[in-house]
């Protein structure tokens, strides 16, 4: 018994291993693109922490309307630019999920 690998199994042995490495490549991005959501999501909490704390200065008299309401503005631009970005976030985790369940399906 020949215990060479035939041609055929060296080119599927071949085609698992680049699969498997687009596999790991694929969710080491996934990895990322949620590591970089859960932080634009701490920002996002901490902005709201920030317009609560605002909001209870105006109640309290300590803060100017205008100033607040120019503060407002900003973490509104702000948060919609938050919101943009973590929908293309997630749109790219999407896509790469499916390219991972393409290679899996693959193999």
């Amino acid at each position: 018994m020949n215990n060479s690998m035939s041609g055929h199994e060296a080119d599927a042995s071949s085609a698992i291993g680049r699969a498997l490495t687009e596999l790991e490549s694929s969710v080491h991005e996934v990895l990322d693109g949620l590591s970089r959501l859960r932080r634009e999501g701490a920002e996002q909490r901490r902005r709201l922490d920030e317009a609560r704390e605002l909001l209870r200065q105006v109640q309290h008299g300590d803060v100017d309307a205008l100033e607040l309401t120019q503060r407002l503005q900003k973490l509104e631009t702000e948060n919609a630019e938050l919101r943009r970005r973590i929908e293309r976030g997630r749109e790219g985790v999407e896509r790469l999920l499916a390219r991972v369940r393409f290679a899996e399906e693959q193999q």
